[in-house]
């Protein structure tokens, strides 16, 4: 088993890996990522991550240089060559590399890269007991629904979190929750969902779209609305959703407790539920 790397149509192992110095996405975040994560060895949900993936590249106006088909199979020799039992794919598009200024040539080769690593997934008594959470302002730029590896305030938010002890950083923007730094944000009232809406102030995740479809399938109501931040302490329930942290549940925010500071059932079966479409 090895971390394994892919640039431009090429694998090696991930230590031996480089690109230009002069390339855009390390001179200007000027390009787009997704994360991908198998169960059972196989990539979940692969469609719906190229297609964002595409989605971003065409909002950046970002060549895109493989098909569907073309990134399934490296994907999947990607896994084969790191043979991990589970793995984290990350696929980078960046305009690629040219002498530094902010207007770009308009025919400039895009530099594609993947990464194959172990995927780590949080600890099971993690899941069971959920996490902490605290909430910061939203000083993001106004197309959060792109994947840009434009990240330095979800890295900030993050290591905010990180640095006062609890899992995420919570966005609020004029009083108004967005998402978390990593994640998406979902509160209950009762057996009502609210989550904010898709649209340019958040990215909304493929992990959330699952859940979203689940809980319409138990008959519960989802509302796409922006939550209040008096809204989220008030909440039942919360919890955040998302590749890595699939359905997390939230107990205390700000040092308050969520509900009865446990997880609740809805929370509990939404998690039991998306387990079940991994499968």
């Amino acid at each position: 088993m090895s971390e394994t790397a892919f640039i431009n149509g090429r694998f090696l192992p991930l230590a031996q890996a480089s690109v230009s110095i002069e390339d855009r996405g390390f001179q200007f975040g000027d390009g787009v990522y997704e994360v991908i994560r198998t169960y059972g060895g196989r990539p979940f949900k692969l469609e719906a991550h190229l297609a964002r993936l595409q989605r971003s590249s065409d909002a950046l106006d970002l060549r895109q240089s493989y098909a569907f088909e073309q990134w399934r199979d490296y994907i999947d020799e990607g896994l084969r060559l790191a043979s991990f039992t589970e793995a984290k794919i990350y696929i980078q598009i960046t305009r690629g590399p040219a002498p530094r200024d902010h207007a770009y040539p308009p025919e400039l080769e895009p530099t594609i890269v993947m990464t194959v690593r172990e995927l780590r997934p949080l600890a099971a008594a993690v899941q069971t007991a959920g996490v902490d959470a605290m909430t910061v302002d939203d000083v993001r730029w106004g197309r959060c629904d792109i994947k840009s590896i434009n990240l330095l305030p979800n890295v900030l938010a993050r290591q905010q979190a990180k640095q006062a002890g609890v899992f995420e950083a919570i966005l609020v923007k004029n009083g108004e929750v967005t998402e978390g730094s990593v994640s998406n944000v979902i509160l209950v009232e009762n057996r009502t969902l609210i989550t904010a809406p898709e649209g340019t102030r958040i990215l909304s995740g493929v992990t959330r779209e699952v859940v979203l479809a689940l809980a319409r399938q138990e008959g519960l109501e989802v509302q796409e609305r922006y939550p209040s931040k008096s809204q989220l302490y008030a909440a039942s329930e919360l919890f955040l959703t998302g590749t890595t942290v699939e359905v997390l549940p939230v107990v205390r925010i700000d040092g308050r407790s969520i509900g009865g500071g446990e997880p609740g059932p809805v929370t509990r079966n939404l998690a039991k539920r998306f387990l079940e479409q991994t499968g």
